[in-house]
């Protein structure tokens, strides 16, 4: 009886929260689905029921297979340069020298900025006609005039590449640095007395602890990185010639600027849908790499 009123009263205090959370998340999605399958434009009628047309005509679409080719290279290169140069950072942050506290403060400012405020300084740097990076690059001789980093298909995403990095690497290096915190200091010591190298060191003794922690960061950053939207709307809408147009960018493009409401439904839940497969798969490795680690 004490059981089960416990788990009523447990079921009771989660009610107001699982309401919130049926009005805020629940029926919006169940509406989506709806709208899916329909050819409802953003304003006027309901639109007529057309079953899967949008979904296939989704899928066979060729700016919907450039976009992910565009979205998955982002979110590989964005994520695996965060990964590298977080744990740089981390290992550098993890020495005793002077001035480390106010680096390790310093280091957390990319991140901390909003992502509008990110988006425009870079914005700024890459300027064509002031911008910092071309002045920089034509005072050493690396360049013979300015370009348009942003204006250029061949360098737009490359660019952006490099301020995602510049604005989330140091999450990755924070997560990384908590994590060598947790080294025992003994077990090191000991690989100095072995004559282990700073690769042996690194790859025997310090990345099993870093393992578990790593791959939640690379999680938690693959996700953000496929559904990418604000950064790089900011810095090019998606161009030049849609060049670094990801999917969330066109499912804001289909629903809003082209008012296809139904088609850019389906085109949200096919995003979804990647999303969690995405999710679940990580989710996979970390209960894995969690139990190698026990």
């Amino acid at each position: 009886m004490s059981g089960t009123w416990m788990t009523t009263r447990a079921w009771l205090l989660m009610a107001p929260l699982l309401a919130v959370m049926i009005a805020v998340i629940g029926w919006p999605l169940v509406d989506t689905v709806g709208l899916s399958f329909t050819d409802a434009k953003l304003v006027g009628t309901g639109g007529n029921f057309v079953g899967l047309d949008n979904y296939t005509k989704m899928l066979s679409s060729t700016n919907f297979q450039r976009t992910l080719v565009t979205t998955a290279w982002f979110a590989i290169i964005s994520v695996a340069a965060e990964m590298v140069l977080g744990v740089l950072a981390a290992l550098l942050l993890n020495q005793d020298f002077r001035g480390r506290t106010v680096l390790r403060a310093l280091m957390i400012l990319p991140w901390a900025l909003p992502t509008v405020v990110n988006a425009t300084l870079w914005r700024l740097i890459y300027n064509p006609e002031y911008g910092a990076l071309n002045a920089a690059l034509t005072q050493i001789g690396l360049l013979d005039s300015y370009r348009s980093w942003l204006g250029e298909p061949s360098s737009a995403l490359t660019a952006l590449i490099v301020a995602d990095c510049w604005k989330n690497f140091p999450l990755v290096a924070l997560i990384a640095l908590a994590a060598l915190q947790a080294v025992p200091r003994d077990i090191i010591a000991a690989s100095l007395v072995d004559g282990a190298g700073p690769f042996s060191r690194f790859r025997f003794v310090i990345l099993p602890y870093l393992a578990g922690p790593l791959m939640v960061a690379l999680v938690l950053r693959t996700i953000e990185a496929f559904k990418v939207f604000d950064i790089i709307w900011v810095m090019t809408r998606g161009g030049p010639a849609n060049s670094t147009r990801t999917l969330s960018i066109l499912v804001y493009q289909e629903a809003f600027s082209f008012q296809r409401a139904g088609s850019g439904a389906s085109l949200a839940l096919i995003v979804t849908l990647i999303v969690t497969v995405l999710a679940l798969a990580y989710a996979a490795l970390v209960r894995r790499t969690a139990g190698s680690a026990a």
